[in-house]
């Protein structure tokens, strides 16, 4: 949740520049005390979730049903994969229209299309 208001940037891996939705994940993960393995080369948009799963696959995220996922991977358009954050009553995000990180209450509004438990010693959003 500290990481909402913080501005997008596409690849951006600091909150004191900016982050993307890997970025998010990346940097919650730290927060967590775990070190990340962190994708570079997507692009902002591209028909394929195949740029992101070798995020969850280098981290050794272990596949969950959404209800217990950490990290949320959505189709946000079908040319837009996206990940998110659990937290506590919501999503946390990079939305790069908004041009910063914010708070979704709620469900996903999105077709779900992968959702991991993030391996390490804390989870912030109580699982």
């Amino acid at each position: 949740m500290s990481l909402v208001g913080v501005r997008f940037r596409l690849h951006g891996r600091d909150p004191a520049t900016g982050l993307d939705c890997v970025g998010v994940v990346a940097e919650a993960m730290r927060r967590a005390g775990i070190e990340p393995v962190v994708p570079t080369g997507y692009r902002l948009r591209s028909a394929s979730v195949i740029g992101l799963l070798p995020f969850a696959q280098a981290n050794l995220f272990e596949p969950v049903a959404l209800a217990d996922a950490d990290v949320a991977l959505a189709m946000v358009n079908p040319v837009q994969a996206h990940l998110a954050v659990s937290a506590t009553g919501g999503f946390v995000h990079a939305h790069a229209g908004i041009g910063r990180v914010t708070f979704l209450p709620g469900a996903l509004p999105w077709p779900v299309t992968g959702c991991w438990r993030v391996p390490g010693p804390k989870h912030e959003n109580g699982n």
